[in-house]
């Protein structure tokens, strides 16, 4: 039996982590979106402030990241330790954006049968 033929390291890089950092870019703007257009009770300005701030930081962090990525043509690696705040982040911001969902489902009115 033959193994099949892994990708060369770049490529698996690659294959991996471009979409990776773009899906972080993608739920960072989505989070933002909400923290910036819509009223979140359960959260303070102060702490929505704060989040905000946190994913601008991190925006800007994945942004570099991808730019040395692309300028080293895809031949480095991330460390786990450098994506775990990111990770941690993003699903701090889908807990919320869960929560508002649910918090505005419950705030509509009942539907009438016909």
């Amino acid at each position: 039996m033959t193994l099949p033929e892994l990708p060369a390291q770049p490529e698996l890089l690659k294959a991996i982590l471009e979409p990776l950092l773009d899906d972080f870019l993608f739920w960072f703007d989505r989070a933002e979106q909400l923290l910036t257009k819509e009223s979140i009770d359960f959260l303070t300005p102060e702490e929505q402030a704060a989040l905000c701030n946190r994913l601008a930081v991190a925006t800007a962090e994945v942004r570099s990241t991808q730019a040395l990525f692309k300028a080293m043509d895809g031949s480095i690696g991330i460390e786990v330790a450098v994506m775990k705040p990111w990770h941690a982040l993003v699903t701090e911001c889908w807990q919320i954006g869960a929560r508002w969902r649910r918090e505005q489902a419950q705030q509509l009115p009942p539907e009438t049968s016909q």
